[in-house]
């Protein structure tokens, strides 16, 4: 009994770090399950406002509460999520408009890998110098920061 309690805290404690709990907001996430409640206030007596099932889509934590997160969404939408429901696996989504060029360097002179269309998401890494690279299921290439969302402005990321 003891043991599984031990096991149990220590679970907890891994999910609490892994999910922002030393961050101050504001700071990235992203959607850690394929379906995630954002509610009105932080508690689950809140009514839900949205449901989200994509895992990976990036949010901004602009507040925190205890075991809660009040979140923005891509189209700006607030409200409050579960820190269970979130990762710090950064994450962005491609702005709306035409499609963005996904490039093999970080250059406008790059070979164009392929296109992403508005909406899609993937995972982002190596940002700097106003470029990211980003996987897109198995696809990767490097993007402009301008052309998604998820990332502050003049951030780097190794």
């Amino acid at each position: 009994m003891m043991r599984e309690f031990i096991v149990g805290a220590i679970l907890i404690a891994v999910a609490s770090a892994a999910s922002g709990e030393d961050k101050k907001p504001p700071y990235w996430a992203s959607i850690a399950s394929g379906e995630a409640m954002m509610r009105s206030g932080p508690g689950r007596n809140y009514p839900g406002l949205w449901l989200y099932q994509h895992r990976d889509l990036p949010v901004r934590v602009v507040q925190t509460y205890p075991q809660w997160r009040k979140i923005e969404d891509p189209d700006g939408q607030q409200g409050w999520m579960l820190v269970t429901m979130l990762s710090d696996k950064r994450s962005a989504i491609i702005r709306p408009g035409a499609p963005r060029d996904l490039h093999n360097k970080p250059d406008p002179a790059s070979h164009v890998a392929y296109k992403a269309e508005a909406g899609v998401v993937g995972k982002i890494a190596k940002c700097r110098d106003g470029w990211c690279r980003m996987t897109i299921a198995k696809h990767e290439g490097y993007v402009r920061v301008g052309d998604i969302w998820g990332l502050t402005d003049g951030e780097s990321i190794n």
